[in-house]
């Protein structure tokens, strides 16, 4: 039988899911050498980035029970067994990237796991570098989890700020852990309030994102980025409609870009406003509470569809709709198996691997 020449064989190995790419790494010595070599790795994961392939759903139900669903059928869940195993201790996802999901317990331990290579890695502790002045003083502790291409490094941020009395802080210190090296650094400190007890940032366009407050006394909300590269703290504008209305305003990352979720009262009419960041604020869904179906639940937009023309959203937290962006209309997605109520991200399956990048 003739052999297909080395070149045409990686093009047929790019266009198969990280599952198949394991399963043939046994066909033969060169085929699991190419498929362990970092460049086929990273054009693995840029062509299923470009062509919207090979990504799932991942779920995680009463803290600690994690699923997947496969975002080209959206069919069933598939049970997937976590870095912890059967032990139910609560876990949250601090991010997800490229692949890799940043994962945290109640302990404070902190994992970088792939789901779809079932590797994990435990990261190295690191401690709060100021000493809290009273245990009865909250402390407030961001996250974010992320790539920077330049050096070819996965970077987890953590910023942490001890409140005093009326809403002031006291101390605050910002740190990244850097995969390539396998440590923590300290980094500049930020110029802004936490307002929360933990939050999560969202990963877009080479960059994390927050919601903040500017100052202590501030009750809006504003938000504020982290250049991966630069590793420097910026403000973002919001869009011109939404500075002078009262909302409520929270954030996602949908298809490499920002977006912002603003639900305020108009004219007696609920309304949902979706913000998508490309070179400016654009408003690419506009729901009312007569269009929304169970009045105005939790909605979280999640990806856009393959032709661009629908986006994907969670509602409530325990089902799936498709917006038509052109008719306007909401469509049930039947998934098998959903548990009752759940968090979601979206993540693409890669073989990015999780050894200490020397």
């Amino acid at each position: 039988m003739a052999t297909l020449p080395h070149e045409m064989t990686i093009e047929i190995l790019l266009r198969l899911s990280v599952k198949d790419l394991l399963r043939f790494k046994c066909v033969s010595k060169p085929w699991c050498s190419s498929i362990d070599d970092p460049d086929f790795i990273k054009l693995h994961l840029s062509h299923s980035v470009k062509t919207n392939t090979n990504h799932s759903l991942i779920l995680r139900h009463c803290e600690y029970h994690f699923f997947s669903v496969n975002y080209d059928s959206l069919k069933t869940t598939q049970r997937l067994n976590h870095p912890l195993g059967e032990q139910k201790t609560p876990i949250k996802i601090l991010g997800t990237c490229n692949g890799l999901l940043a994962l945290i317990d109640d302990n404070g331990r902190i994992f970088l796991w792939n789901p779809s290579t079932r590797k994990s890695q435990v990261l190295p502790s690191t401690e709060i570098e100021f000493s809290s002045p009273s245990i009865f003083f909250p402390r407030s502790t961001y996250y974010g989890f992320g790539y920077d291409p330049i050096p070819d490094d996965y970077k987890l941020v953590r910023m942490v700020q001890v409140h005093g009395k009326n809403n002031s802080y006291l101390h605050s210190e910002a740190k990244v852990y850097s995969l390539r090296s396998n440590s923590w650094r300290r980094i500049k400190d930020f110029c802004f309030y936490l307002s929360f007890y933990r939050e999560f940032g969202f990963l877009a366009d080479n960059a994390l994102y927050w919601m903040v407050l500017k100052t202590p006394q501030s009750g809006n909300k504003s938000i504020v980025g982290f250049d991966l590269g630069t590793e420097e703290f910026r403000f973002v504008e919001l869009p011109d409609s939404c500075l002078n209305k009262r909302f409520c305003m929270n954030m996602k990352a949908m298809g490499g870009y920002l977006c912002l979720i603003a639900t305020y009262t108009e004219f007696n009419d609920d309304v949902v406003d979706i913000w998508i960041m490309k070179e400016s604020w654009i408003k690419l869904i506009s729901w009312k509470k007569s269009e929304s179906i169970l009045g105005f639940p939790i909605v979280i937009p999640l990806a856009f569809s393959k032709s661009g023309d629908k986006v994907l959203f969670s509602i409530a937290l325990h089902k799936f709709v498709w917006y038509d962006l052109g008719s306007k209309r909401v469509e049930n997605v039947g998934i098998r198996g959903l548990p009752s109520s759940f968090d979601v991200d979206l993540y693409v399956e890669s073989l990015v691997p999780l050894m200490v990048m020397l």
